[in-house]
């Protein structure tokens, strides 16, 4: 989409010029034409010349009064000047030199000592050049009022620019220059513009510089600065332009920036270390263009933004805002937004969805209610992974993938070119143009695509920029997958679907067909970017130049990379590092010519599939066969249903009955397009009743022991609670012989999904504690607060499932037992899963409402490790993360068990109570457990938490703990059916144990 330039120091020197010159009037127009140049001078200028490698000055005409020393202004003055300015005004006919452009000149000499010569000089640009070397020291005694060396070859200290205390604009953009930003830049008080992006400056900004009262504008973006951005911006208060991308600062944004209410741009990007919430904006009313992109920022989406009548570009993206997006439909002028990657929920508002193609907004990578899926696409709205599926789907509503017809076991992609064959594989088109907004997919079969996000900032954007074509000769083997790549200005994801699950070789081909190796401004840019393969970072601040030693070179990198679900994604990130204006203003991202993906196995024999389809025919016409006579026998099976009907409506339940063509409409006759997951007790699908209402639906499976027993038991159990925190039962289907429960459906799927799987939820702190007291309530209710008070028995990070809100609901009640208060406890067979079961139940079937509060401590445990408590064993000397847990306590050491994707983002004091409580829930004996009310108190912090100090090895080597593994050993070898069918072992290896619990329960 086309933007509006935003305009560099360079061609802001230009304009004041103009307007310097415009003012002077025609006494300084005659002048050019009739004075003359001293002639010490004329001298200097021929130093300069030679210092700068200029050979083209002639110096046989008076430099003030010919043509060819001034370039005409025209549009391209930006960008290639070649002029020398004289001030002939009021000197008598002598003329003085007070300003020099020699812009994209491609000069290579060094910076000029004689400059200094030239006592009337104001104004000097070198912009985009090829000068090397350091800042004279010469310089230090210059009288300069705008200074622009930006886009060079040049390095060393920048100290002596500090002595130029006249300056009122200074970019040094795009160079090498080292050390850090010097204390004296201070005193340059008239300073309006600093512009240090793109360099190698180190340490800390110093703070004097908050004497610099008129600075308009300050870009200090991609440099290696350390400590905090500055908490000084009480003094810049005329500041309108603000850009800090990459420059090493470590978060999270000062409350000071909210005193800078004359802001109409303010870019923050890639910030480091603690992050926060979303800064104070309030009083900026006026900004046009507001990034903060990758800071760390939590919560939501402040109201206030609708206020910014002014602001045309959002870009908010990879973050970790959560809740609803705000309306921002008043903000006529906003016609571009990124919201990408954050955990932003509920709805896509209608008036996104209403958005014509003048707009581009990215809402890809969020957790949207899928309900809101708009019916048709527009070109320029992402919606790639913008929904909340528990089926691994990387489509929409609106973008409907065709079914896999077969397995794929390899994929090649000229990326940015056309079909080409290299040897025996052929490499398919790419020739789709990109966009800021954009998803694509490639393929009748929809078997691979592409999303892509952001758009070049600072220059004229159209589609047709997301592909760079190389137009030398290139001399590499196989340069047919070298002439052309796609580009992307932030992301760049490339997806295939179909892929046979196992292990995969990714090679990806790069070649830099951009910059170029000669002696010009062209060979002076630094591309930098970030790889992800399936979301795991395989390469950072990736340079291709500088891998591959020289531009159109080849350098291929290989990888491993496990598909588990048909899905392979890799991801090409920009995060604000190299430059961005090499050989143009707009150049920068991620650039890939070529991906190959192969899988590590052999796909299976077309002559061995044959056999095994003929054997699988025959097999299934006698099972038809005798399927048909088990019907003509089968008399029992109606009267059961009427039986089952019978029981359930005995219960005067407060659900509903459906029909099991209702259920069968609603989830496409149980496609597995639609499946959720399996449970213990059956599949779980998705589906959408006529009214619009997305439910879940639980469908027991043939081979489950769960009977009439346990169906009943957990709809009358579930019909008639009522709690937030517990997953709403809709109703029922008896019938067909077919036993079906309609629960309301979850969007985020269940705990054990956000914590441990490969494709899981990045909880942030505040949501891990809001999970964990939302799971306390609902058990406080089920235990005390119920009408009918119920033991869950088997409460466990699967059976906890996340609404669109990441709020947590007890499920599964299947289990469940009612529990008499004037009973001390139940004696029944064991129910439950391995690792979450309290040792008095699972040994001797004692079970009381404890054994409930032991199952939450582990769940709460997890959730503050992010750790499976029966897969996690730190060592050897380890059993489970419990053991840990414990061990640590002992020893002082509770924070080694915080998940390190939380990094610093978190309260130390709220992480150590909740392990504390978790701790106090896990004790072995149930009397010294705490009750679920007394849970909620102290996680509230109404009540203190009392540490009790517990001997880990109770977990470890003594009697009772190999009691309870001999115990488990024999019912899962010698037990009886129906114990063993409430056995889940989530996969796990027993503690302590080489025996692998069966997963088939």
């Amino acid at each position: 989409m086309a933007k509006l330039a935003y305009i560099p120091v360079t061609m802001f020197s230009l304009i004041v010029f103009v307007i310097v010159f415009m003012c002077t009037g025609a006494n300084e127009v005659e002048a050019q034409a009739t004075g003359s140049l001293p002639d010490n001078e004329v001298e200097a200028l021929q130093e300069i010349a030679t210092q700068l490698g200029k050979k083209d000055w002639n110096f046989k005409v008076n430099p003030c009064n010919d043509s060819s020393w001034i370039t005409p202004f025209s549009s391209q003055r930006q960008l290639y000047n070649n002029s020398v300015i004289c001030n002939c005004s009021n000197t008598g006919g002598v003329c003085h030199v007070v300003s020099i452009f020699l812009k994209g000149q491609d000069l290579d000499g060094i910076l000029p000592p004689s400059l200094v010569k030239l006592p009337n000089l104001k104004e000097i640009d070198l912009n985009r050049n090829y000068l090397r070397g350091m800042i004279p020291r010469e310089w230090a005694s210059m009288k300069l009022e705008y200074l622009s060396i930006s886009t060079n070859n040049l390095s060393g200290r920048i100290d002596y620019l500090a002595n130029i205390t006249t300056l009122r604009a200074l970019s040094i953009e795009s160079n090498l220059f080292s050390g850090p930003v010097p204390p004296g830049l201070a005193n340059l008080v008239d300073l309006e513009i600093l512009i240090l992006n793109a360099n190698n400056l180190t340490g800390e900004l110093p703070v004097a510089l908050t004497s610099l009262t008129k600075l308009r504008e300050v870009r200090i973006s991609s440099n290696n600065f350390t400590g905090r951005m500055p908490d000084s911006f009480q003094s810049w208060k005329q500041l309108q332009k603000l850009e800090i991308q990459a420059s090493g600062l470590e978060g999270p944004i000062p409350p000071s920036i909210s005193v800078l209410s004359n802001l109409t741009v303010l870019r923050i990007s890639d910030l480091h270390g603690v992050g926060s919430l979303f800064p104070n904006l309030r009083n900026m009313g006026g900004l046009i263009r507001l990034m903060l992109r990758s800071c760390n920022i939590s919560g939501q989406i402040p109201e206030y933004i609708s206020g910014m009548t002014q602001l045309k570009i959002l870009d908010l993206s990879f973050n970790r805002l959560d809740g609803n997006i705000p309306n921002l439909e008043v903000l006529t002028s906003l016609d571009t937004i990124y919201l990408t990657k954050n955990l932003l929920s509920g709805p896509i508002p209608d008036w996104i969805k209403g958005r014509d193609s003048r707009y581009q907004i990215d809402i890809s990578y969020n957790n949207f209610s899928e309900s809101s899926a708009p019916t048709t696409c527009l070109d320029t709205i992402n919606l790639f992974r913008s929904f909340s599926r528990q089926d691994n789907s990387i489509l929409t509503e609106c973008l409907k993938n065709n079914p896999c017809s077969k397995d794929q076991y390899s994929l090649n992609i000229n990326c940015g070119g056309k079909a080409t064959t290299i040897g025996n594989v052929k490499y398919e088109a790419d020739l789709e143009l990109g966009g800021a907004a954009k998803f694509v997919r490639m393929m009748t079969d929809d078997s691979w695509g592409f999303s892509s996000t952001g758009d070049f900032w600072d220059v004229w954007s159209s589609s047709h920029d997301y592909i760079a074509t190389n137009e030398s000769v290139l001399k590499m083997n196989d340069s047919e997958l070298y002439m052309d790549a796609r580009l992307s200005p932030l992301s760049l994801t490339y997806y295939a679907r179909c892929l046979a699950n196992g292990n995969y070789t990714v090679k990806l081909h790069f070649v830099e067909i951009i910059f170029r190796d000669n002696r010009s401004f062209f060979s002076v840019g630094r591309r930098m970017f970030d790889v992800y393969i399936q979301e795991e970072l395989v390469l950072k601040d990736f340079d291709i130049e500088k891998e591959a030693q020289g531009v159109d070179k080849t350098v291929v990198r290989n990888f491993t990379a496990f598909v588990e679900n048909k899905i392979l994604e890799i991801r090409f990130h920009w995060s604000g590092k190299g430059t961005t204006d090499v050989p143009k203003r707009g150049t920068y991202g991620p650039l890939i010519s070529a991906i190959s993906i192969d899988a590590d196995f052999n796909p299976p024999d077309d002559r061995k599939k044959k056999i095994l389809i003929t054997v699988g025919t025959v097999v299934l016409v006698s099972s038809l066969i005798l399927l048909i006579l088990g019907i003509l026998r089968w008399k029992g099976c109606l009267g059961g249903r009427t039986s089952r009907e019978q029981e359930l409506r005995g219960l005067d339940l407060q659900t509903g009955f459906f029909t099991f063509r209702q259920i069968k409409a609603a989830t496409n006759n149980f496609d597995a397009a639609n499946k959720l997951g399996q449970g213990g007790f059956g599949a779980v699908y998705k589906g959408t009743l006529l009214d619009g209402t997305i439910i879940a639906v639980k469908q027991l499976s043939s081979k489950s022991k769960q009977g009439n027993r346990e169906f009943v038991n957990e709809i009358g159990m579930i019909s008639g609670l009522q709690h937030p925190n517990l997953v709403r039962l809709y109703g029922c289907c008896v019938e067909r012989n077919q036993l079906l429960l309609v629960y309301e459906y979850m969007e985020n799927n269940s705990l054990e999904h956000a914590l441990f799987e490969e494709s899981r939820l990045k909880l942030d702190w505040p949501t891990r504690k809001k999970i964990c007291l939302g799971i306390a309530r609902g058990l406080t209710f089920l235990h005390e607060e119920s009408p009918l008070k119920i033991v869950h028995r088997d409460i466990k990070t699967s059976n906890i499932l996340l609404d669109g809100d990441l709020n947590p609901k007890i499920s599964d009640f299947g289990l469940a037992k009612l529990y008499e208060e004037e009973n001390s406890h139940i004696s029944t067979r064991v129910a439950g899963t391995v690792g979450y079961m309290a040792p008095e139940y699972a040994l001797w079937g004692y079970l009381t409402y404890k054994a409930d509060v032991y199952s939450f401590g582990i769940v709460a445990l997890e959730i503050v490790a992010g750790k499976n408590n029966m897969k996690y064993r730190p060592n050897e000397n380890f059993v489970c993360l419990l053991d840990w847990a414990l061990v640590s306590q002992q020893k002082g050491n509770l924070m080694d068990l915080v998940d390190p994707d939380l990094k610093s983002n978190f309260s130390k004091e709220e992480a150590v109570k909740i392990m504390k409580v978790a701790l106090l829930c896990t004790n072995p004996s149930p009397t010294l457990r705490p009750t679920m009310s007394a849970v909620v108190s102290m996680l509230e912090g109404q009540t203190a938490v009392h540490e009790l100090i517990m001997d880990p090895s109770i977990y470890g080597d003594d009697l009772r703990f190999k009691a309870l593994r001999e115990y488990f050993d024999q019912i899962m070898g010698q037990g009886s059916d129906d114990t063993q069918s409430h056995i889940h072992s989530s996969d796990a290896t027993w503690i302590g144990s080489s025996t692998t619990l069966s997963s088939q329960s």
